[in-house]
């Protein structure tokens, strides 16, 4: 891997570098450099001294930001075991906090996904169906999308009887840009199986989705 370096001292020779003039791949160096550009665009000077560790902070940032690229959902969804009690009814696990950002602004949404699941001989540690929502809000997004994706990854892997994904979000983009609409939320869900077909099973799910926000 290529490594670019800079001195390690600033212009007085005395004081460290900052973080971002210190030895980095090209490609973090080629990220960090367009960040600088961007700075410059707002009419800011890159050099000046509060900002001359903003571009390997805002790489850092974006790296933490879309995790998502570089994880599979599929590795926490093989994690399955056997039910011995032969449990098929419902599991729900509601008010996952999501943080994603959109594709359009790159501005985030935040909200709340409620994932449920009736098995079908199979289950799964309910913490995997967060590192599922997790791992595809880590990227760039629109809602409807990453509700569909969040679903479909569960029903492809687990083969359950029915899953229902349910997301709540604000958009930054809509909120404090554009039309300005900061007390607007929208709502989208992505049904398969059970959920689909009977009305009784979507029943008992929006009513115990209802029920917790009610209680929350």
């Amino acid at each position: 891997m290529t490594q670019v370096s800079s001195p390690p001292t600033t212009g007085d020779g005395e004081h460290p570098a900052p973080r971002d003039e210190r030895v980095v791949d090209q490609r973090t160096a080629d990220a960090m450099q367009h960040v600088r550009g961007l700075l410059e665009f707002i009419g800011e000077d890159p050099n000046r001294e509060g900002l001359r560790g903003t571009p390997r902070r805002v790489v850092g940032t974006l790296e933490e930001h879309f995790r998502g690229y570089q994880e599979d959902p599929k590795q926490y969804l093989s994690s399955t075991f056997t039910d011995t009690t032969r449990y098929s009814e419902l599991v729900l696990v509601s008010d996952i906090e999501l943080y994603s950002h959109c594709e359009h602004h790159m501005v985030p949404f935040v909200g709340k996904a409620h994932v449920a699941y009736i098995p079908d001989g199979r289950m799964i540690g309910i913490s995997k169906l967060a590192r599922v929502v997790d791992v595809f809000a880590k990227r760039l997004q629109v809602q409807e999308r990453l509700t569909a994706q969040i679903a479909d990854a569960i029903q492809e892997v687990l083969q359950p009887q029915g899953v229902g994904v349910i997301l709540k979000c604000q958009h930054f983009c809509m909120c404090y840009r554009g039309v300005k609409k900061p007390g607007s939320w929208t709502t989208t869900s992505k049904l398969h199986g059970s959920f689909l077909k009977s009305a009784a099973s979507r029943m008992e799910l929006f009513t115990l989705i209802g029920m917790k926000q009610a209680v929350g």
